[in-house]
């Protein structure tokens, strides 16, 4: 992991509640918790964009994905939303091929519902000529899949935009 991600990582475990881990992990929605709150995770994110003031577009791409990870850490995963969040005015409109497979693999709307409200919505409303279109061509295709998330994140960025 790169060092940001370390940051973060560390920041979360150490934030930690082992009363609210053991409660969670009981719930068989298959994440794992480490017990960190909200406001833990947020922040953790607003810390590591302190530490790590010059992230480029493509290091908050990289440590998004590193956040997201192969295993469903709920915490970690919420990490990236929000480290999204804070970066979407240097987000492009390629970076909605990531945001898919964020939206494939969330499984909940706590983690589907702000990157749609909070990520994709802003990066597409902002967007203009040929990279609105392509943007508005990929919202389009998520409104016809068969994966339920990727239809509400559609459903939320069409609501959105002029008639």
């Amino acid at each position: 992991m790169s060092e940001a991600a370390d940051f973060i990582d560390a920041a979360l475990q150490r934030e930690a509640s082992w009363e609210r881990a053991e409660a969670l992990n009981s719930l068989e929605d298959g994440f794992f918790y480490y017990g960190a709150s909200v406001g833990a995770i947020r922040g953790a994110v607003r810390d590591a964009r302190r530490k790590f003031r010059d992230l480029t577009h493509d290091e908050v791409a990289f440590l998004s994905s590193e956040l997201w990870g192969n295993s469903p850490v709920f915490e970690r995963r919420l990490a990236a939303v929000v480290l999204l969040q804070s970066s979407v005015l240097m987000l492009r409109n390629t970076d909605l091929t990531r945001i898919e497979g964020f939206l494939r693999e969330s499984r909940t709307e706590s983690l589907a519902a702000p990157l749609a409200a909070d990520v994709v919505r802003p990066l597409v409303a902002r967007l203009t000529g040929q990279e609105r279109m392509k943007a508005l061509a990929v919202v389009g295709r998520w409104a016809q899949d068969q994966e339920p998330m990727l239809r509400r994140a559609a459903e939320v960025v069409r609501q959105s935009l002029p008639a």
